[in-house]
């Protein structure tokens, strides 16, 4: 059987299945990284970044294609496969009017004399990367690398392996050499062996906690440069002074978008005792509303699940919470279809010596928390392995603010559910990783910070 298969998770049938390379092809593809890396060292991040523009208007003339690719490959709503197109593209062009201007030398004054520092390209980048953004994940680290100079060699989730083909194919045909972005449908043992060739100087990985760790492992032994974006369990906490609307707006989706297969998805709904009440309220209303169906179809609002493992694996986890104490406050109806169907759940009740209290629940359920204070409610949130992103609902931005910067996390929305745009770094801290993608800080995650200071002065006196 083919490592790499393409499963429709709405019929969960095969469609499109993927061998290994060889390690004749591995090797051509080193090379060619490699020798591009070395040809760009000697041309400026302005001429790639022309070129990023041009693949950003590629990416929007096959909008339709690379959306319905990944709807039939991982199941989310085609509206939103498409708006994963549209963010792809925001990234590129982000980067196409930015990078060569962040990537100027740094003036460092000093007592010395005249110093300052390159933000120079390292070599290739092997990015392994998960299936529930199947392009966003691919383009937030190929954009900025390409623009420095740094060579990408693919390995991306083995149930997308169609969209894994068609992001290289387009960007290739956006005009970028070749070279600049290769997919490679590795196993695990190939893997490591790539990360440990000389020619690959970093690696960025997106994805669970366990790959994090053998990935990062392999790359610390071979003393390589990574940046871990792994899992999260996000607080959102819902302050007394919530404006009604504001909150449901923002739950509206909060737990919905991509059907709950976000990493920064808001998991744990902590939620100030007055204002307790009204969050169940929203989220049953919101879960209740839903229609399943085909993702294909714009009138779906519940799609399956990314594959029937990750459907399995959630209603296990959901059977453990509830095994461990946590209460079922709505499950919505029995789902009769094939395919890998979730019913959303909203759980309460769930306390600390709870199995699932410190785990992921990567699809359509809700925990809700009531809290009696703001004190408490910060003290939940921190009370966690893990600290990628939250969200925090109050009609005092100042004292939002001050919140926020209380919790133990890389990211925080006031008033909302997570965003994302080229603009704003991505990242957390604890379990949930380390190192940043996106903005001014993924450029330069894995750049060569190259002092070049001037003495003269001092050798003359």
């Amino acid at each position: 059987m083919a490592k790499y298969e393409s499963v429709n998770p709405y019929t969960n049938e095969i469609f499109a299945s993927y061998e290994n390379p060889t390690d004749q092809q591995i090797e051509e593809s080193l090379a060619l990284a490699h020798a591009l890396y070395k040809k760009w060292r000697h041309e400026e991040p302005s001429s790639r970044a022309a070129i990023l523009k041009d693949i950003a208007a590629k990416f929007q003339e096959k909008e339709e294609e690379m959306a319905k690719t990944m709807t039939l490959e991982m199941g989310k709503k085609l509206s939103e496969a498409k708006e994963e197109v549209e963010i792809c593209i925001g990234i590129l062009n982000y980067y196409a009017d930015h990078g060569p201007e962040l990537l100027k030398p740094v003036d460092l004054p000093n007592p010395y004399g005249g110093a300052y520092y390159l933000k120079q390209a390292t070599g290739v980048i092997m990015a392994c990367e998960p299936w529930n953004f199947p392009l966003y994940q691919v383009i937030r680290v190929f954009a900025p690398n390409f623009v420095v100079g740094n060579p990408m060699l693919l390995k991306h989730a083995h149930n997308v392996p169609s969209s894994a083909a068609l992001a290289a194919k387009i960007v290739k045909s956006g005009g970028a050499p070749e070279g600049s972005l290769l997919n490679l449908y590795l196993s695990y043992s190939q893997l490591d062996q790539v990360i440990a060739d000389p020619r690959v100087q970093g690696v960025a990985l997106t994805g669970s906690e366990r790959g994090g760790a053998s990935v990062a492992e392999n790359a610390g032994k071979n003393l390589k440069k990574s940046t871990m974006e792994l899992g999260g369990n996000d607080a959102f906490i819902v302050l007394s002074d919530a404006d009604p609307a504001v909150l449901k707006a923002a739950l509206s989706d909060a737990r919905t978008y991509n059907n709950g297969q976000v990493c920064t998805s808001s998991k744990r709904m902590i939620v100030l005792a007055d204002r307790y009440e009204e969050v169940l309220a929203d989220m049953k209303e919101i879960y209740s509303g839903l229609k399943w169906g085909d993702p294909l179809e714009d009138s779906t609002t519940l799609p399956p699940m990314s594959s029937q493992a990750a459907k399995e694996k959630l209603a296990k986890q959901v059977e453990a919470a509830v095994a461990g104490g946590a209460k079922v406050y709505y499950e919505y109806p029995e789902i009769d279809a094939p395919g890998a169907f979730s019913r959303p759940i909203i759980l309460t009740d769930m306390t600390k010596d709870n199995p699932m209290f410190d785990q992921e629940m990567f699809g359509p359920v809700c925990v809700v928390y009531k809290v009696k204070d703001e004190a408490e409610a910060i003290a939940l949130a921190n009370d966690s392995s893990y600290g990628l992103g939250s969200s925090v609902i109050s009609s005092d931005i100042k004292h939002a603010e001050e919140v926020a910067s209380q919790i133990e996390t890389g990211m925080t929305v006031i008033n909302g559910r997570w965003i994302t745009d080229g603009s704003l770094p991505f990242g957390g801290v604890k379990k949930s990783g380390y190192g940043r993608e996106l903005s001014p800080l993924g450029l330069d995650a894995f750049v060569n910070e190259h002092l070049v200071i001037d003495v003269t002065d001092q050798n003359q006196q």
